[in-house]
């Protein structure tokens, strides 16, 4: 069976398939191109990460193709359910980047905490006296209320990281059950944390010192934070955004940070990837890093060998 990787795949990956009698393809193919390609070389699976798009087009021209699988989280690029209402298989792997992305979040709270994003593009240029003067205002994590939107692997990863920063954590989602958290704080220490989410977005985000948001659009597309919400919220919050592009309405935010309302935002997703606004990109309350949530050597090994072992599971060895 033939395997294209069309975002890539780890080393490992390739190894656990080919060891498994798979021939495996990491050529990119252009997405224009893609449905020719899978029928012309008989693609049985296709890997796709966020980039590539598997729409109702492609499951309903591509007869040979048996089974789609997305290396991470979100599966917003395929159409998951028409492509299983027809016999495909859809599979992703929800737990490889989660402790990648919540790291990732972490150095954005402490940048937006004290300025890095902006202070790194300014030091080579300008004047020590008065950047120091700028960027001399900081906050400190420990002791701040930070609102987690979206407690899933991701969302309890994020955190274990915050609660051993000192930081007071709130978890909003739909499903409220006590999650049960291990913090591992090095040279074999472990901690434990219960943490018992609430299903109201405008309770958790009233008293939020930080904002970091692990859900999806809404269900008709909207986005979740909006003017609505950034009034309800405490005058100076930050928030991070490494969920996906439109969950925060980008207008309403550029508002809402030139007011002064928010003193900070993170994103590592925007509402028009890959060719995000340059009023976001340039702003200087605004740390920006181009959707790199998992694109972490050992992030990348996991999905990799995550998504062999599901492949192989389905189809067995050759």
């Amino acid at each position: 069976m033939k395997v294209l990787a069309n975002d890539g795949i780890s080393a490992s990956g390739i190894s656990a398939l080919k060891n498994a009698g798979y021939t495996v393809i990491t050529d990119k193919v252009n997405q224009n191109d893609l449905i020719d390609y899978i029928n012309k070389e008989d693609i049985g699976v296709l890997l796709v990460r966020s980039a590539t798009v598997a729409r109702q087009d492609m499951i309903d021209a591509c007869p040979g193709l048996k089974l789609i699988g997305r290396g991470g989280v979100g599966m917003d690029n395929i159409d998951v359910q028409y492509a299983r209402d027809n016999g495909r298989t859809v599979i992703n792997t929800p737990a490889a980047s989660s402790q990648s992305v919540a790291e990732l979040v972490m150095g954005h709270l402490f940048a937006i905490s004290r300025f890095l994003n902006d202070s790194y593009k300014n030091m080579e240029t300008g004047d020590f006296s008065t950047l120091k003067k700028n960027y001399g205002k900081g906050v400190e994590l420990k002791g701040k209320n930070i609102t987690i939107v979206g407690f899933g692997r991701i969302g309890q990863s994020l955190a274990e990281y915050a609660i051993g920063c000192g930081m007071n954590v709130t978890a909003v989602d739909m499903y409220t059950e006590p999650r049960n958290l291990t913090i591992q704080l090095g040279n074999g220490i472990s901690a434990s944390a219960t943490i018992t989410p609430i299903n109201s977005l405008e309770e958790g985000i009233r008293n939020a010192d930080y904002i970091s948001l692990h859900v999806p659009k809404q269900a008709d597309g909207s986005a979740v934070i909006s003017k609505k919400e950034f009034d309800l919220m405490k005058d100076g919050v930050r928030i991070a955004n490494a969920a996906r592009g439109g969950v925060i309405n980008e207008d309403d935010l550029m508002e809402a940070l030139n007011s002064g309302k928010v003193a900070g935002v993170a994103l590592d997703v925007f509402e028009n990837e890959p060719n995000p606004r340059k009023d976001l990109l340039n702003h200087p309350k605004i740390a920006c890093t181009p959707h790199i949530g998992a694109a972490t050597g050992e992030a990348q090994d996991r999905i990799g060998t995550e998504l062999a072992s599901l492949i192989i599971e389905k189809f067995g060895t050759f």
